[in-house]
């Protein structure tokens, strides 16, 4: 309900795709993320908060952008070189930076949120210059209503209060399911976590991929690195401090050579080709492999 209703509000006011692509669907997907993260810092499970978002991170590129790519091989467009990819790199270093310092405390919260307002603005400045026409088959139905506004407000609104709850059921389910299990909050933050809340990327990136809208699939996944990173952690920052907790540097390491070793295969022969493909699963493979053991 989330993304169909934002989709359709930006349609309403003429958003470009690539646009919609690096914010209303990458915002909109990572919603869960949001109400993860908030729902567990809340509740003390800084491991999951801080978890959510380094394994959704690396989940997008290595799981979701890979099947994407298996299923349509896709040209890259040149803003996401120049501009969007290494925001999302820079912006991974800037975390790394701020867990060195101990905790990602409130005033770089603000930092963070100041960020992701400085890339918003680039976005749709560059969607002023350039506009492109906006594919209607991306969403599965026509937008809703007739024309009006007011039924996507309101899908939109019933799609955030729907994640809203499932965001406090999932921190509190898989907090129980560590304590049951043995297994740390920090692994449990990391994989069932981080996957669960990755599933609304997957479906617009398959979707998109499928119907042939490069810029809406990687898009979605780029946009969404940058939002959970600035957006989420610079949210829950402000609200409460953010420890690294469990979450091992060698993960976070992983994430930025993750997220740099897509920079560099989309920036050879700017195309993500499946054999491209194949090397994110392969390392998102390699990462999960290590995790469990």
């Amino acid at each position: 309900m989330l993304v169909r209703g934002a989709v359709a509000v930006a349609v309403r006011f003429g958003v470009s795709v690539l646009a919609i692509g690096l914010t209303v669907v990458s915002f909109g997907t990572s919603a869960p993320e949001l109400m993860v993260a908030l729902n567990a810092a809340l509740r003390g499970a800084n491991d999951v908060a801080v978890g959510s978002v380094v394994g959704s991170n690396i989940a997008n590129i290595g799981l979701i952008l890979a099947l994407a790519t298996l299923i349509r091989p896709a040209a890259i467009n040149r803003k996401i070189l120049r501009i969007d990819l290494p925001i999302m790199v820079s912006s991974g270093f800037v975390l790394l930076w701020m867990l060195g310092t101990g905790a990602i405390r409130q005033w770089h919260g603000i930092l963070l949120l100041g960020a992701l307002g400085v890339f918003i603005y680039l976005t749709f400045s560059h969607a002023h210059r350039r506009p492109d026409a906006y594919h209607p088959e991306l969403v599965a139905t026509p937008p809703p209503g007739n024309g009006g506004i007011v039924m996507p407000i309101v899908l939109t609104l019933a799609g955030c209060l729907a994640l809203a709850v499932g965001g406090h059921l999932l921190v509190d389910a898989a907090v129980e399911i560590a304590l049951l299990t043995g297994v740390s909050q920090a692994v449990i933050g990391l994989t069932v976590v981080a996957i669960g809340t990755s599933l609304p990327e997957l479906a617009a990136s398959i979707v998109a991929a499928a119907r042939g809208h490069a810029d809406i699939a990687i898009g979605n996944i780029v946009g969404s690195n940058i939002f959970n990173t600035l957006g989420i952690l610079g949210t829950t920052a402000i609200v409460t401090p953010l420890t690294p907790g469990g979450i091992s540097w060698s993960v976070l390491w992983f994430m930025m050579a993750l997220s740099v070793g897509l920079y560099l295969l989309m920036f050879i022969g700017r195309r993500l080709t499946r054999a491209k493909g194949v090397v994110l699963l392969l390392a998102y493979v390699y990462y999960i492999a290590n995790l469990v053991h």
